[in-house]
């Protein structure tokens, strides 16, 4: 059976948004996903911003096999949802990318949401120089190479050492078995409770230096960026409920 669907030439609209999903499903139906595809992609350099036209061509491509635009889709769709502070599905959206094409650096993403979620803490972020060691494996300065980005290339390297980071506010460390996390330090505390300390670190300098053995683990992952994501949650929320309380303190008052 033949199917004739006009492609749209004029800027894309929300009714003809919704007639190319309409279509691109019709496409799909009858066996012609390469047709859907293109329809999708012309609509998209018509109207880029549009998150509903990215979900569909996110999920046609997942369908066929196309994980490397999938994973370009859904980084496109982080950057849409963070405008919308649509955060919840940011992370998820960010997650499944790093699921569907393993070479993707997160930490941008990662960077990004905390900064739309947390204002503060991009303006706070020191980028005075700070004197860095050149004898370790990998050093830095956090407020140019963030913690994320830090993690990320021990995870590609599967290095196994440790990473010592020292600002004004805390001395800590984590420590990683073949670019794993395995536990941390920071102010007295360790594991979980001492990484959500560090994550929360703006400023300050980094060194990792490699180990010939591993480290006891403390902190079981599965996935490096899962345990990020998570971690980041955990404190937005907690963060969400007090301003809530406070909230609603301020009103009995």
């Amino acid at each position: 059976m033949n199917v004739s669907i006009a492609e749209p030439t004029v800027p894309v609209t929300e009714v003809s948004i919704e007639s190319v999903l309409l279509d691109a499903d019709l496409f799909v139906k009858y066996a012609s996903p390469e047709k859907a595809f293109k329809l999708l992609k012309d609509s998209l350099e018509r109207s880029p911003r549009s998150i509903p036209l990215r979900e569909k061509m996110r999920d046609l491509c997942i369908s066929q096999k196309n994980l490397t635009e999938a994973a370009r889709q859904c980084l496109a769709l982080v950057t849409l949802y963070i405008g919308r502070e649509d955060f919840d599905l940011a992370y998820d959206r960010l997650q499944e990318a790093k699921l569907l094409d393993p070479r993707i650096s997160v930490a941008p993403g990662l960077e990004a949401i905390r900064r739309a979620r947390r204002p503060d803490y991009a303006v706070s972020r020191d980028r005075s120089p700070q004197k860095v060691r050149t004898d370790v494996t990998l050093a830095g300065n956090i407020g140019y190479v963030s913690i994320f980005d830090a993690v990320q290339v021990i995870e590609n390297a599967k290095m196994t050492g440790l990473l010592v980071l020292k600002s004004e506010l805390a001395l800590a460390s984590v420590a990683f078995n073949e670019g794993r996390i395995v536990d941390a330090e920071c102010n007295g505390k360790n594991g979980v409770m001492a990484f959500r300390e560090i994550i929360e670190l703006s400023s300050g300098t980094f060194e990792f230096t490699t180990a010939d053995h591993e480290f006891p683990v403390v902190i079981n992952v599965s996935s490096n960026t899962n345990f990020l994501l998570d971690v980041l949650t955990e404190l937005d929320n907690e963060r969400a409920e007090q301003q809530g309380l406070r909230n609603v303190g301020s009103e009995l008052v």
